[in-house]
């Protein structure tokens, strides 16, 4: 999907005064990392490392795995690509709503493609699939599944690809990334440009088992992370214990953006991360997001396009409460 993405005020001719539409952490980079890549700026005369070696030696030894356990992506695109190439021809189940690169990831490498509401998959849905896509927490209602061990347990010939892409945004579940040395048939996909607010760099990984990662390493083009990008990766996973998400202030914060949005037109899902679902009672989410932007210059994520959810979803994602307010504001007169 090359449109319909969030964070695209780019295309709006004024300077956007509030984004809530991309769910990347509003502070900014970690501090000392734009003085880092700048120090850095003449490794950009020569080729990266081929799949970023030196990154996966790193990041394998903080989750205590091998370096065959790791596979550095550039982002969760390429790992999401990658994963649908490995497993082309199969019977693969997405559940939704999701992130649309799923579903044509898998398009484009010929999956016998299903759809699986997340309320039917969350209360033990029969699965007879090849390959099952979770985004966990999910992207765009801020839900989550706390029984992926038992699913692993129940079926043992299914891979289970989950998306962590915003597991540093939740309390709800820890992430199981330390289950891809118990089980065989598990991938978890993880970001590193949501916490640490870097998506332009494009940076992620792919944790799993040692002969899964060789699978997919077989198909990986190579420099497809670029030299900035491995930086900033080798000064996050060195400075680590100094990065410290304000997760407990950021959701009281939408607590308060959410009480708040109670005495507008939109009504709010409940969520388990620092982004939600909200539908507008009046027009839709269309008129909605162009109303915002029009006059206000503020940006929401129109959410229509996720499989599942209606013409009048909106995702927003809290930002400082001086914006949250800006919102509010701006939403008195949306009629």
């Amino acid at each position: 999907m090359l449109s319909g993405h969030g964070d695209d005020g780019y295309t709006h001719p004024k300077e956007i005064t509030a984004d809530f539409s991309t769910n990347v952490w509003y502070g900014g980079a970690p501090a000392g990392l734009k003085d880092y890549l700048f120090d850095r700026w003449n490794r950009v005369c020569k080729y990266p490392e081929v799949i970023g070696e030196s990154l996966r030696h790193k990041i394998a030894a903080h989750h205590g795995f091998e370096e065959g356990n790791i596979l550095v992506a550039n982002g969760s695109t390429e790992s999401i690509y990658l994963i649908a190439q490995a497993f082309k021809f199969k019977r693969t189940t997405i559940v939704v709503p999701a992130f649309a690169e799923y579903e044509d990831a898998c398009r484009l490498h010929d999956h016998e493609i299903s759809f699986l509401p997340w309320d039917q998959f969350s209360v033990g849905a029969k699965l007879d699939t090849d390959v099952v896509f979770i985004c966990n927490p999910n992207n765009p209602t801020g839900a989550v599944f706390e029984q992926v061990e038992k699913m692993l347990l129940r079926y043992p010939m299914v891979i289970f690809v989950i998306d962590e892409a915003f597991i540093e945004f939740t309390f709800a579940i820890p992430s199981v990334v330390r289950l891809i040395t118990i089980y065989d048939n598990l991938i978890v996909m993880r970001s590193m440009t949501k916490a640490y607010a870097i998506p332009g760099l494009r940076l992620g990984y792919i944790a799993a088992s040692v002969p899964l990662i060789a699978r997919l390493q077989g198909l990986k083009l190579p420099w497809t992370v670029n030299v900035m990008a491995l930086e900033a990766g080798h000064y996050i996973f060195d400075h680590m214990q100094d990065f410290n998400l304000p997760l407990q202030q950021l959701l009281n914060d939408k607590k308060d953006l959410v009480r708040g949005l109670s005495t507008t037109s939109l009504k709010v899902q409940y969520s388990h991360t620092h982004f939600f679902i909200a539908e507008t009672r009046v027009h839709n989410a269309a008129a909605l997001k162009a109303f915002l932007l029009r006059e206000f210059d503020i940006l929401i994520r129109n959410a229509d396009n996720f499989r599942g959810l209606n013409d009048r979803a909106v995702r927003i994602a809290t930002l400082n409460s001086e914006k949250n307010n800006l919102l509010l504001e701006a939403l008195s007169s949306w009629d």
